[in-house]
């Protein structure tokens, strides 16, 4: 481990990966300032830049600055305009907002940004700790475990899916592997489901299909709903200061979710969003009955509590990231595919193989919120004046970016066409409230699935191998309960409910 911390101080210490750091913090918090525009759909226009870096390092960095900088920027138009940035700072506004409307938008703006910064920091320790300990595992995967693994992965696309959608995330999940089925297969190097078209021999691209999912849509809904701009003046912040009795009230609350965020963010599938409202129901239960009653009206307690678990829970969702090869969250699920296409495979043998990238990456979160707390703090009055921005104008940078990017990572102009039409069609399957996410984690996990599926087959003369190795068969009955707890738990809330209604 202190081998290994020594290579990514050395790497991520070096000027092109502070740049890298500083370059993914400062967009990742103006686009999380923004409404709507959260993480998935800027690292989807982003990958094809990143990839240009050419450094695997730097780029996971830079990517990976967006990420928890647009999780850290989020909160200030929760704070301030009560409109969650990003999913995960919706709960922020609960008490963000009441405080902005008494006069303390900056005390607000400061637990917040102490808060990233604390829950952002425990997190990178606890990663540090708690990787290399998967990381041990790695002599123990054959290919029949990694197959094991995906299934895992698919199964946990429960997480992904509101109360009552569990059947349309798992359509979305299937449409994500057929999809992935498209191109040459692993057994034979032949096209198929190709249509005759030589553009579609080796497959979808990646790219293509993050940014069809998530920021073609964005810029959809922001033309057939012109309304949706943003409003109001962010005004005069004053008094950024905290008391000392307020740093104590908050000190035992930011270290109680980074802890619990952190671990939720480690679970596939659970994320930041989960993370901020556990804490926050959390913290209001075991809090005074007297702490209780501020709780929604302005508490600095109800403040801190999602600030601190969605940070921690963002560096979380890096283990199974990079330990396993499994998206911890939507936005991980794009990581992954970055990985990918940077010709970096994710998983057990990662800190054994690359080394430089996994411990960069990990001391580049320390210094990434050590970043965002020196940059935001005396910015705050001033990068609040983004959001008097409407955002009816952000939309030909959205679409010249989505466009660009498509072109550029195929160098192909069928796929404009291709992007366009999977932007339709995402675009109406939201309408619809079926969820997205799956389908890209299917599209991602499909090909690797398939792969060490074919490996595995050949290697062990059929299926024997799900009985022949213990691992591989307590993986895949993990993945059975993952699907049919969640099923379960609904059908019985589902009956619960009727023989209430029944009662009336």
């Amino acid at each position: 481990m202190l081998e290994g911390l020594m290579i990514g101080l050395g790497a991520a210490f070096s000027i092109q990966n502070l740049l890298m750091v500083v370059a993914g913090c400062l967009i990742g918090t103006f686009i999380g300032m923004l409404p709507g525009l959260g993480p998935m759909s800027i690292i989807a226009i982003m990958i094809p830049v990143a990839i240009t870096i050419g450094d695997p390092s730097a780029a996971l960095i830079l990517l990976a600055g967006v990420y928890y900088g647009a999780i850290f920027g989020g909160s200030t138009s929760s704070i301030l305009l009560n409109a969650p940035g990003v999913a995960g700072t919706v709960a922020t506004s609960f008490d963000g907002y009441p405080m902005a409307r008494k006069g303390q938008a900056g005390k607000a703006l400061t637990v917040a940004a102490i808060a990233s910064f604390g829950g952002g920091t425990i997190g990178a320790v606890l990663l540090m700790v708690f990787a290399p300990m998967l990381s041990t595992v790695a002599l123990l995967f054959h290919s029949a475990e990694y197959f094991a693994l995906m299934v895992v992965g698919l199964s946990a696309i429960a997480a992904f899916a509101g109360t009552g959608n569990v059947a349309k995330a798992t359509l979305m999940t299937l449409v994500g592997l057929i999809m992935a089925t498209v191109g040459e297969g692993a057994l034979f190097n032949m096209p198929r489901f190709t249509m005759g078209l030589m553009d579609l021999q080796s497959g979808f691209s990646f790219i293509t299909l993050a940014m069809a999912m998530f920021a073609l849509p964005e810029a959809l809904f922001l033309v057939l709903n012109p309304a949706r701009a943003a409003q109001g003046d962010s005004g005069k912040i004053e008094n950024l200061r905290i008391t000392r009795e307020e740093g104590r009230k908050i000190a035992p609350v930011i270290g109680r979710q980074s802890l619990q965020g952190f671990f939720i963010g480690v679970l596939p599938g659970a994320g930041a969003t989960i993370a901020s409202f556990l804490g926050y129901a959390v913290e209001r239960n075991i809090a005074s009955k007297e702490d209780q009653a501020e709780f929604g009206q302005g508490s600095i307690k109800g403040l801190a509590a999602p600030e601190s678990a969605n940070n921690a829970a963002c560096t979380g969702s890096f283990v199974p990231l990079l330990t396993l090869g499994i998206p911890g969250s939507g936005t991980t699920a794009i990581l992954l595919g970055a990985l990918i296409a940077l010709n970096v495979t994710p998983g057990p043998r990662l800190m054994i193989d690359n080394p430089q990238i996994f411990w960069a990456v990990i001391i580049s979160m320390y210094i990434g919120n050590l970043v965002l707390l020196i940059l935001n703090l005396p910015l705050i009055p001033y990068i609040a004046k983004v959001l008097t921005i409407p955002r009816n104008y952000l939309i030909p940078f959205i679409l010249f970016f989505t466009l660009m990017g498509s072109y550029i990572g195929q160098n192909n102009a069928t796929e404009l066409l291709i992007l366009v039409g999977m932007g339709l069609a995402a675009t109406v399957l939201k309408f619809a409230d079926y969820p997205l996410a799956p389908l890209l984690i299917g599209f991602i996990l499909g090909g690797m699935l398939e792969d060490n599926f074919s490996r595995s087959m050949q290697l062990y003369d059929g299926i024997s191998f799900i009985v022949d190795r213990p691992m591989t068969l307590g993986l895949l009955v993990t993945a059975v309960l993952l699907v049919v707890i969640p099923s379960y738990r609904a059908r019985r809330a589902k009956a619960r409910r009727d023989g209430v209604a029944e009662g009336d």
